[in-house]
């Protein structure tokens, strides 16, 4: 197993055991190295220290329970591992700026905590099975979508260049009609001069009238039929071969077939690759 293996896997493990106590041994245990090792590739693949990790993926994940269910703080306190609800307010208003319970109360746009995974190229094997695209239609209701620019980006790796790394935590903390945070390529009418056609946002309702973070802006979209295309599941290292399957069926479809058009005047839409459902993009079409 080589180091980014196993770091893949003491981050697996903590996922799988987030309202647990976490010890430095279990993580030695998954990466199969000892726990001073362990704890050293842990800070050289992904530059902090697994307590910090853990911290703040705790954090994050609390606070998604505080916007979305009617929890006692108390009981959000206990489940993430905090001897008391002090000691929880304070660690959750060192991370986020504010305290727990306003945020519960009023949830504003934070700056969630979003783990990243890293591949070595050696362990990017092709997809060589023949991989099934599944095509369904999806109808997206008029919303508003609270997006960031970026400036000449035309995908995911260039607009990150350009904008960070803090956007997807910051949008995952906005509560969306579709249940997650989405990436647009947008249509001329939408782009500003001197912006990417590629951006990162999310979908609210079209009343929404909360909060728009600084460097973010709202752009209004129509009711709008969508060909959502979805991958079979893929294994996370394969995610740009599984991108590469359902762009190349997207490109060979034949929107007729279903008595419909491609309607270029709606937004392309990408969902994050995630294995265990398939790589999803959805685009707009309209009746022949």
């Amino acid at each position: 197993m080589n180091k980014i293996e196993a770091v893949r896997n003491m981050q697996t493990y903590i996922e799988n055991h987030l309202d647990e106590k976490i010890s430095l041994a279990d993580l030695s245990k998954v990466s199969c190295y000892s726990p001073w090792y362990s704890y050293r590739i842990f800070i050289e693949i992904l530059n902090t220290t697994p307590s910090d990790y853990i911290r703040r993926l705790k954090l994050s994940k609390s606070a998604l329970e505080l916007r979305d269910d009617n929890l006692k703080i108390i009981d959000v306190a206990f489940k993430y591992g905090y001897d008391s609800v002090d000691g929880y307010q304070r660690a959750f208003h060192r991370e986020f700026g504010m305290n727990p319970y306003e945020y519960s109360k009023n949830p504003t746009p934070i700056c969630l905590f979003v783990p990243y995974k890293k591949y070595d190229d050696k362990e990017i094997k092709k997809m060589t099975e023949v991989s099934n695209i599944f095509v369904s239609v999806v109808q997206k209701p008029r919303r508003k979508v609270i997006i960031k620019r970026g400036i000449k980006a035309e995908h995911y790796f260039d607009y990150c260049k350009e904008v960070g790394c803090d956007v997807w935590g910051i949008l995952t903390s906005i509560k969306s009609i579709s249940g997650e945070p989405v990436c647009l390529w947008l249509p001329k009418k939408y782009v500003k001069d001197g912006t990417s056609v590629y951006v990162q946002g999310v979908e609210v309702d079209i009343n929404y009238d909360g909060i728009v973070p600084d460097g973010f802006e709202i752009i209004e979209l129509p009711e709008a039929t969508y060909l959502m295309f979805n991958s079979e599941p893929f294994e996370e290292e394969n995610f740009e071969q599984a991108i590469e399957n359902v762009w190349k069926s997207m490109d060979k479809y034949n929107p007729e077939v279903m008595g419909y058009k491609w309607d270029e005047e709606n937004p392309r839409i990408q969902l994050e690759p995630i294995g265990t459902r398939g790589y999803i993009e959805l685009k707009a079409v309209a009746r022949m």
